[in-house]
């Protein structure tokens, strides 16, 4: 049983041309199987470790207090500037 030499050149370059979008749509698929487990693993809350989590919120407890320090810096700086200003305690050439 053999094939017809037409029938093989034809069969040819449709197998080489189907090879890369049959991989093209494997990958396709094995990308939105990956994001739907993704999601699934976000939605059960196994997102993050806990080792992870804690490590947040001891940056957020830190970013808290350096917040605060700069608070009370931006209030020193506005009462210092909101004081008025002794004109007579700067040097300079008598007016007389």
């Amino acid at each position: 049983m053999f094939v017809d030499k037409n029938v093989l050149a034809l069969l040819i370059p449709i197998l080489a041309l189907s090879i890369p979008v049959i991989a093209v749509l494997f990958k396709g698929l094995q990308r939105l199987a990956d994001t739907r487990l993704e999601e699934a693993r976000l939605h059960a809350g196994s997102g993050g470790s806990g080792e992870e989590l804690a490590g947040l919120r001891a940056e957020v407890e830190d970013l808290r207090r350096e917040l605060s320090e700069v608070q009370e810096r931006v209030d020193f700086t506005e009462r210092v500037l909101s004081q008025p200003r002794d004109a007579n305690r700067l040097p300079g050439p008598d007016p007389r």
